[in-house]
């Protein structure tokens, strides 16, 4: 299996045996004996991938959102959609490939769509700057963003990001005030605005489009403040605890589901998105139409009423009122 993942060895090692006596049967005719150990094998393969994909740990769920055969935005743009018109350049400075953008049908419905976009290989990734984008590349989607409030199209984003170039040029040309007036402007935009997280979805360069009226997410991507690496490296003072801050941060679709920090979770085909990228593509599909069909029956004053509440909402707590022996000892 190219690019297997260390949890995947047992699902290698049973699909290796599997093959090999494939290969001897194709060659060699198939006693009866065969034949059984091969519907055996196959049978032990099924249930060791579903035991395995049914018991992920957090870091395990963010190895698979950064595997490099999962589908990227213009993967989906391409499954998913249809009649993608790409539109280029922010009108200030320069044209930013990290995020990708334009004209698209979403079934029928005409939309605008924005995402960033990683590299498939080495050339591609400098290309695209392994999907962080600089400050044009945020402007650029909120020239997008705002010509599709201009032309009542309703906005979808799909976020793929380790997050915004941290460089000194993007500091240089503004990277925090790009962002900043990004969530400002979304916040306020009356079109219908879906968030779908991918991937990777990483801190600003994330949240930098995905201010939306429904939040989704892939069922194996992530959505975090910070990096399992670099959290690691900030509490533990090492990045090897990199899979204790991913449970640590409660990053998982299942996790930000029940913090209400997302609407709902998209199933993925067992093994990933990249185990089957069409089977994704048509579970994306279906429910950006569900959400935008939704959105679309509401009135523009009750869809930003319910947009700012729910980001008014999030980090809000409640503290355990102390027991009654402990509130007597005080």
């Amino acid at each position: 299996m190219k690019h297997q993942l260390d949890f995947e060895r047992p699902i290698v090692e049973l699909q290796n045996k599997l093959d090999e006596l494939k290969k001897h049967s194709a060659t060699h005719p198939m006693n009866l004996s065969v034949e059984e150990e091969v519907g055996m094998i196959e049978k032990k393969l099924e249930e060791t991938r579903r035991q395995i994909f049914a018991n992920l740990s957090a870091w395990d769920r963010v190895k698979i959102a950064r595997h490099p055969l999962r589908p990227f935005t213009l993967d989906y743009l391409k499954a998913a959609f249809q009649g993608f018109s790409e539109l280029h350049g922010d009108r200030r400075f320069a044209e930013d490939r990290a995020i990708v953008g334009g004209f698209a049908t979403l079934g029928t419905h005409k939309v605008m769509v924005i995402g960033t976009q990683k590299g498939r290989d080495t050339k591609e990734n400098i290309l695209r700057n392994f999907g962080s984008a600089h400050p044009e590349g945020y402007r650029k989607a909120l020239r997008l963003m705002q010509l599709a409030d201009k032309f009542r199209l309703p906005i979808i984003t799909l976020i793929d990001t380790a997050g915004a170039y941290p460089g000194i040029g993007a500091e240089a040309r503004h990277i925090a005030e790009a962002i900043a007036v990004n969530l400002r402007e979304m916040m306020v935009l009356e079109v219908p605005i879906i968030a779908a997280v991918v991937g990777e979805g990483g801190s600003g360069g994330a949240l930098g489009i995905g201010v939306a009226d429904r939040v989704i997410i892939m069922e194996n991507a992530y959505y975090s403040v910070i990096s399992p690496e670099g959290c690691a490296a900030i509490l533990w003072k090492e990045r090897a605890a990199a899979a204790k801050a991913a449970e640590a941060l409660k990053i998982t679709a299942k996790h930000l589901l029940e913090l209400g920090l997302v609407d709902e979770v998209i199933p993925e085909p067992l093994g990933g998105a990249h185990a089957d990228p069409a089977a994704a593509a048509k579970n994306l599909k279906e429910y950006l139409l569900k959400h935008l069909e939704q959105l679309k029956a509401l009135s523009v004053d009750d869809r930003l009423k319910l947009r700012y509440d729910k980001f008014r909402a999030f980090g809000h707590f409640r503290e355990k009122p102390p027991a009654p022996a402990e509130a007597a000892a005080t």
